[in-house]
């Protein structure tokens, strides 16, 4: 049934009009005051019935949850809460909601039972604010590449290639698990539909790069998949990862792209977004008020997003990084929970975390990486140390995305790849693009879900994806 959207009801400009809206009832009070929502706003548009002039039947159907169709006039409030209000003339029931049965009620839900609801939570306020400005950052996302003319190009969801060689990937075959076909006691996969191996893939970084040297920029955003037994707030089986690729690039570049993009779609998310910024900016610190001292956030939520657009962000070798946490280990006030001992390990949250909101006062990129403890397709620098990798630190979270420059020579990538016993075969098409017309050539990759997390202070990564994929949870 054709209608308004109250995002584009409520303004000066409609008043004293009548209109047709429709929505779902969120409360119902004093048989007179009907709150309907239709997810294009954070704000509920009041109703205001004659209780008496409608017939009793319909009445006994304005429960929570229902979805009705209104026609009346649009005039300013008398009421506390709202500046308009819609008298109305005309009601109809589209869908009934039995309100004994409805789980989401007119009261406050823990974030794990709306967990339980997936398919119901988007009626909450929150999850609308959340996902409102989930689909406002994708836009922007799509929107900061074309206008730089990259190409979009859609990546494998199954492949051969573990691009990220952890080996945390899901399988994909049409075998028999229970009697698969076998050659000398193991799986015959030469068997299988794609007659090899192959699984859901972990990254669409080791395509895009084939397509940037062709294309020159290039990016993806799609679902990814991770086989990883994790239960943290931060863990995702399933998620969806932006991965730019570009031809003649070096790390620099690369760096000043990341830059650029972050702070370019949380621009436009502060302009587009305002309304549900504020909602979620006032969650974040009613939930603080209750939160011991030490748990509380040291910024609120668009403090936190202007702390990233209004700052130049800070660039410091993993070398200097180190030494610098490993300076302040040695203050007795500050004590972290991962030691930092040694030159070459890998950085805790907690680490990323300091060099950012206490260290810098600003946003950090962490570069040129130990070798030993990042991916065999970065590039080997001049030191036989390090590799020419990079970090963009965030508070609140720590590492948001991760780049690098790709090694473009062959000699060397092979020589890694031995080192790491990755398989030459599994790769061929891979070392090939070094074979003809190699270039210098980097790209990054950003966690959907983790920057979704970012603009919205939402806590759990399960709360910034409609339908979360989680260990031993695969519902809806």
């Amino acid at each position: 049934m054709e209608g308004i959207k109250i995002v584009e009801l409520l303004s000066k400009k409609n008043l004293n009009k009548n209109h047709f809206v429709n929505g779902w009832i969120k409360t119902f009070r004093g048989n007179r005051f009907i709150s309907i929502n239709d997810g294009s706003t954070s704000k509920n548009l009041q109703c205001v019935i004659e209780y008496e002039k409608i017939n009793e039947t319909v009445l006994n159907k304005i429960n929570t949850g229902a979805s009705i169709s209104i026609y009346g006039k649009l005039i300013e409030s008398q009421g506390e809460g709202q500046k308009f209000e819609i008298k109305v003339d005309e009601l109809k029931i589209i869908g009934e909601s039995d309100p004994n049965n409805y789980p989401i009620q007119s009261k406050k839900h823990s974030l794990e039972f709306l967990r339980e609801k997936a398919h119901l939570r988007i009626r909450t306020s929150t999850f609308s604010s959340v996902m409102r400005i989930r689909s406002s950052l994708a836009f922007a996302i799509h929107e900061f590449f074309q206008k730089k003319r990259f190409f979009y190009i859609n990546t494998p969801i199954i492949t051969g290639s573990d691009a990220e060689g952890a080996g945390e990937m899901f399988r994909v075959s049409t075998l028999n698990p229970i009697s698969p076909i076998l050659n000398n006691n193991k799986i015959d996969y030469s068997k299988d539909f794609f007659g090899k191996e192959t699984s859901l893939t972990v990254s669409g970084q080791l395509e895009a790069e084939s397509y940037a040297l062709g294309l020159g920029e290039v990016y993806t955003f799609g679902p990814t998949f991770r086989a990883e037994n994790s239960n943290t707030s931060r863990h995702l089986a399933e998620f969806w990862m932006i991965e730019p690729e570009m031809a003649f690039y070096n790390l620099e570049k690369n760096m000043d792209l990341a830059e650029e993009f972050i702070i370019s779609i949380l621009k436009k998310i502060v302009k587009n977004c305002s309304e549900d910024l504020v909602f979620l900016n006032n969650r974040q610190i009613k939930e603080d008020k209750n939160k011991p001292t030490q748990e509380r956030n040291s910024m609120n939520l668009i403090e936190k997003i202007n702390f990233i657009i209004k700052n130049k962000f800070k660039r410091v070798t993993y070398t200097e990084a180190f030494n610098i946490l490993k300076k302040s280990s040695k203050n007795k006030k500050k004590k972290f929970k991962f030691l930092i001992e040694n030159w070459g390990m890998d950085f805790q949250s907690e680490h990323e975390r300091f060099l950012v909101e206490k260290h810098f006062k600003c946003p950090v990129i962490v570069f040129n990486y130990p070798l030993q403890i990042k991916s065999f397709y970065m590039r080997l620098n001049d030191d036989k140390k390090t590799v020419s990798a990079m970090d963009i630190l965030f508070p609140g979270i720590g590492e948001i995305v991760g780049g690098s420059q790709r090694e473009e020579r062959l000699n060397i990538l092979k020589k890694r790849m031995k080192k790491l016993n990755i398989e030459e075969k599994e790769l061929w098409w891979y070392l090939e693009l070094r074979k003809f017309g190699s270039v210098p050539h980097s790209g990054f990759g950003l966690g959907f879900e983790r920057l979704v997390q970012f603009v919205t202070g939402m806590n759990n990564i399960r709360d910034v994806i409609p339908f979360p994929r989680t260990p031993q949870n695969a519902d809806f």
